[in-house]
């Protein structure tokens, strides 16, 4: 019999353990194996750790060889041994404790190390990683005490430490240093359905929370602070924000290695005697963490260890997030990209998003949160970058519908008996539906839902409706009708406004999952919709997206036809000072201001102004006392008023004194749309108030209040609203009106416009003859100016959205290759 080769292997994973089951398949009797293992235990597997962490298994039940499986196919494992050294020369490789054995070939598989985040008190006792079974025993061990535990990192490792934690009876919070959870595996949309699910389960979470220190008390952990000054109670601290290769040792060899153990399409590293498998390889410039890569270099390496000729060229990954109840699956690239589209469906009912990316009509990523069943599949076509043209319309559904005829919804809900339920929330049948159709002649969802309360809960059903009126109408059904907001959903502005109140949604995730947008993030028309939804309706507990505004409201200024911007600042009532004109003046010529307008709304306007000047242009008009003009904004512009009793013989009231209060009253108020308004101390009206969105005319007896004028592409007359006898009534009629005007028009919507769709004399009704619904009104909006009186330009001089303004690189001093 021929001697055999000699096959060492350092490290005993799952990568190794999975190469050894391949390669005595392939050639039992090829080589003297030896093992040796810094663990002091057989081969385990380690991905189902978690289950461990949470006391769903034990240590055995994740054994994947143990003693008997090593002694059966006659290899030697040397647990606890530490290698220490490799001899590329004399092909010797020793342990810490002295214990050698020499090579023909040899396969590192020294797997990965976690990262430990530098920051003070990192290595207090207490602060734990999370990779192998002696973190989990320790773990366990602290959380038998009870207390709380906080874990750093919201990706994989982190939230199944956190799970497991939580299970194990401890209060846990986890801090993720971005918006997101998990953001490499996971869409936004599915993210914020991962993180509703986390704190359901009572796990406590902040994104964009950056780790400052780790706290110490009587010479162990005692919390995590903060960046932002929060400071989290702790008993144990896990840190789970990622892995490196551990690729010291064959550094040491004098082994190439960059990132990880660089080797080629054999598994071979720079030395042709040497091999590596698992997390500590570079392959292609990748180094991977998840199991199924490891095992595709596994079959590659054991096939050419066995002389067979076999590569490995890469892997796609995917993921899956081993907690109980929370079922998750990402596969691919799901980055937005040129030429890429995408297939969203949405099932609120069923808590099921799901969201294909492709690219030349192949799946290119795959997102699935709820329902993940057709994940393999969906994987599949992935990697087999398979032509889905012929089954596009139904791949969505997953592999039981993928090529079959579209269902057509119609027919079932014509098909359903005339009890069949239709509403759930007010229970109302399809008879009932049917019956007020045909009785009362009505023609859209509106009608349905004001006669029957089908559809004016939580709006479910609408489709249901929908359907019931094609059945009933036929043609004359127009469901068109109502235009939907954009291509992101079927609902108008009304619906959506709707539904954030009764379904009690705040923030847009929210919105987009229980109204089934059909795409993942929305678009440029309905995310700035949705943001002002959420404000107007959640004020103090929605939180602004700076990213779902145009670009003049996120850096506060108006983009010019040259790229430059106009700055307008404040000037209440439209009067101003010495100091704030110098201040101004100064500006011009410090920053070389070319323009200075003065503005029909009694306002200056420095025009030209470079985006990064922006900031210190606002410092030193700020200096001044000036604030934001919100000329820029969808918000309270300007109050013109004329000088009044001060100075005109013909003026019947403080008008200048009024204008001022009104404005500094209301500013910084968002609305639908800019709103103008105006104060005109006589009927002489020059301050023109009768074209205004709002306008007072002062008289004799008190104020004219005007509203729904317009002057600009469209040129209308106010309507009085009604009079009022004191300055505060009139005060209190304003804000009201304002208010109900946020509260009920569609975003873009002027109030002129607003007023035509509802009806003058509804508005008039709802404000002036409805003296308890108008004071509710003015409560709501002062309630709302509680968190929107905020000059943004003194936020911005302090640094907040500082990227806004700097330059991505300087590009002026490039030169042309030659």
């Amino acid at each position: 019999m021929p001697q055999r080769q000699k096959l060492v292997i350092v490290g005993n994973g799952m990568a190794p353990g999975r190469m050894l089951e391949e390669l005595l398949k392939r050639s039992p009797r090829a080589y003297d194996i030896t093992i040796f293992n810094a663990e002091p235990r057989v081969n385990y597997d380690r991905i189902m750790l978690s289950p461990v962490l949470s006391a769903e298994k034990t240590f055995e039940d994740i054994i994947i060889h143990d003693d008997d499986w090593y002694a059966a196919n006659d290899i030697t494992l040397h647990k606890g041994k530490r290698v220490a050294r490799i001899d590329r020369d004399a092909k010797v490789v020793e342990a810490e404790d002295g214990t050698a054995a020499s090579y023909d070939r040899l396969v590192l598989a020294t797997g990965s190390s976690p990262f430990i985040i530098p920051v003070p008190g990192h290595d207090l006792p207490g602060v734990l990683a999370y990779r192998d079974l002696d973190d989990v025993d320790a773990m366990v061990e602290a959380a038998e005490h009870g207390g709380k535990a906080v874990v750093i990192g919201g990706g994989l490792l982190g939230l199944e430490a956190a799970a497991g934690l939580q299970m194990r009876g401890m209060d846990v919070t986890v801090i993720h240093l971005m918006p997101t959870l998990m953001e490499r595996q996971l869409d936004t949309a599915a993210g914020h359905l991962l993180r509703q699910a986390v704190e359901a389960r009572g796990i406590k979470v902040l994104t964009e929370a950056n780790t400052q220190s780790i706290t110490e008390k009587d010479g162990k952990v005692a919390g995590v602070q903060i960046e932002d000054g929060r400071l989290l109670p702790a008993d144990i601290v896990v840190m789970a924000v990622g892995i490196k290769p551990s690729s010291g040792i064959a550094k040491d060899a004098g082994l190439t290695v960059g990132r990880g153990i660089s080797v080629d399409d054999t598994l071979c590293t720079s030395d042709p005697a040497v091999s590596a498998v698992g997390e500590c390889v570079e392959h292609r410039g990748m180094c991977y963490g998840l199991v199924a890569p490891l095992y595709e270099m596994a079959k590659t390496l054991a096939a050419n260890l066995a002389g067979e000729e076999a590569s490995y060229t890469g892997s796609v990954t995917s993921t899956k997030l081993k907690v109980t109840g929370i079922n998750l699956f990402s596969a691919g690239d799901f980055a937005d990209a040129e030429g890429r589209e995408e297939i969203v469906l949405r099932d609120a009912s069923n808590g099921v998003y799901r969201r294909l990316v492709l690219e030349d009509n192949r799946i290119v990523g795959a997102v699935l949160y709820g329902d993940v069943a057709d994940g393999a599949w969906f994987f599949d076509l992935i990697k087999r970058s398979t032509d889905i043209s012929e089954m596009r319309d139904t791949v969505i559904f997953g592999q039981g519908f993928a090529g079959g005829t579209p269902l057509d919804p119609t027919a079932a809900v014509a098909a359903l008996p005339d009890d069949g339920e239709i509403c759930g929330c007010n229970g109302i049948c399809k008879g009932t539906i049917v019956e007020a159709i045909g009785e009362l002649g009505l023609k859209d969802v509106e009608g349905v839902r004001m006669h029957t309360k089908a559809s004016a809960s939580c709006g479910s059903c609408t489709g249901l409706v929908e359907q019931l009126l094609t059945l009933s109408l036929g043609d004359d059904y127009d469901p068109a009708g109502v235009p939907p907001m954009c291509g992101c959903t079927d609902l108008g502005h009304g619906d959506v406004r709707r539904l954030i109140v009764a379904k009690n949604l705040k923030t847009i995730p929210d919105v987009m999952q229980e109204l089934e947008w059909t795409s993942s993030c929305g678009c440029a028309k309905c995310r700035p919709a949705l943001n002002y939804y959420l404000l107007a309706t959640w004020p103090g507990e929605y939180t602004d997206d700076n990213q779902s505004r145009f670009i003049n409201e996120r850096v506060h200024a108006n983009i010019q036809k040259d790229g430059t911007y106009s700055v307008v600042p404040r000037m209440w009532g439209g009067i101003t000072s010495a100091d704030e004109l110098r201040a101004i003046a100064d500006v011009t010529d410090k920053f070389n201001v070319p323009t200075v307008k003065v503005t029909g709304g009694q306002r200056i306007d420095l025009l030209g102004i470079q985006k990064e000047d922006l900031p210190a242009v606002w410092a030193d008009l700020n200096a001044a006392g000036l604030v934001s003009g919100h000329a820029y904004g969808k918000a309270l512009r300007t109050v013109k008023t004329c000088v009044g009793t001060d100075w005109c013989r013909f003026g019947t009231q403080d008008s200048t004194g009024f204008g001022i209060r009104i404005e500094k009253f209301m500013w910084g108020s968002w609305t639908p749309a800019k709103v103008k308004m105006a104060v005109s101390g006589c009927p002489r009206n020059c301050s023109e108030a009768t074209c205004k969105d709002v306008g007072v005319i002062c008289v004799d007896s008190g104020y004219e209040i005007h509203f729904a004028g317009a002057a600009g592409l469209e040129i209308k007359g106010t309507v009085v609203l009604g009079h009022a006898s004191t300055e505060d009534e009139a005060l209190e009629i304003i804000v009201a009106v304002t208010q109900l005007y946020r509260e009920q028009a569609y975003y873009l919507e002027r109030i002129h416009k607003w007023a035509a769709r509802v009806g003058v004399d509804t508005v008039r009704e709802q404000i002036m003859d409805d003296v308890e619904r108008r004071k509710a009104l003015f409560e709501r909006f002062c309630y709302s100016q509680k968190f929107s009186q905020i000059d943004p330009w003194a936020e911005r001089v302090q640094g907040d959205q500082a990227h806004e303004f700097m330059p991505l690189a300087d590009l002026t001093r490039m030169q042309a290759a030659e």
